[in-house]
């Protein structure tokens, strides 16, 4: 399965944990209610640059409303078990577009770019980077997946993996102009932009 998630519908935050130690364990809890909401699979990254900083997306099934996540007081408690001081923004997002790069069916690196940004246009978004694709494979990128907002036609979660942690970095101080969402990352109610490392992608079951 490929970790960036094969599902269409996607819930995602951006958060920070008080100690390092753990991280699995710690992510691991509370999981089985997280599955009688519907959700099936957690993927964990960790920032590059910050071993607290986590950033995680969990599939959730396209056949129920999504409003009953959000508001279930289990994704509370899931933080809460976990040992989430503060608890962040849920981004809940459908799959837009995904773009595999020329040479990613190599090894996945897991190494991301990871952005929750506005944008004025989706649709021309998404035009301008497939227009721009060479430019993005000769800087180290693989993969591109658009996520659009359920309840924001103007909000945006792009994942880009780079093949390299040295390229990810150099891509978040020099990105192409293409990538326009990465100015909006860290304005405003939005987080800045995540470079982490693939930790663990963990199924989601229901315990019997």
């Amino acid at each position: 399965m490929n970790y960036m998630t094969q599902h269409s519908r996607i819930l995602a935050s951006d958060f920070s944990l008080p100690t390092d130690e753990k991280l699995i364990e710690r992510l691991s809890e509370n999981n089985d209610a997280l599955a009688r909401l519907g959700a099936h699979h957690m993927v964990i990254y960790r920032a590059l640059d910050n071993p607290h900083r986590v950033f995680t997306t969990l599939g959730v099934r396209a056949d129920g409303p999504i409003d009953r996540v959000l508001a279930s007081p289990t994704v509370l408690e899931w933080f809460d078990a976990a040992g989430v001081e503060e608890i962040p923004p849920l981004f809940a997002g459908e799959v837009v577009e995904k773009i595999e790069l020329e040479g990613s069916n190599a090894e996945q690196s897991g190494i991301i770019v990871a952005a929750i940004a506005p944008v004025r246009d989706v649709a021309a978004l998404v035009e301008t980077v497939r227009s721009s694709l060479r430019r993005f494979i000769s800087s180290g990128v693989r993969r591109v997946w658009v996520y659009r907002a359920i309840d924001d036609g103007h909000e945006v979660m792009i994942l880009q993996e780079l093949d390299t942690e040295e390229q990810a970095m150099r891509w978040l101080k020099h990105p192409d102009a293409a990538a326009e969402w990465m100015a909006g990352a860290g304005v405003g109610v939005y987080p800045p932009l995540f470079v982490g490392k693939l930790q663990r992608v963990l199924e989601l079951q229901l315990q019997a």
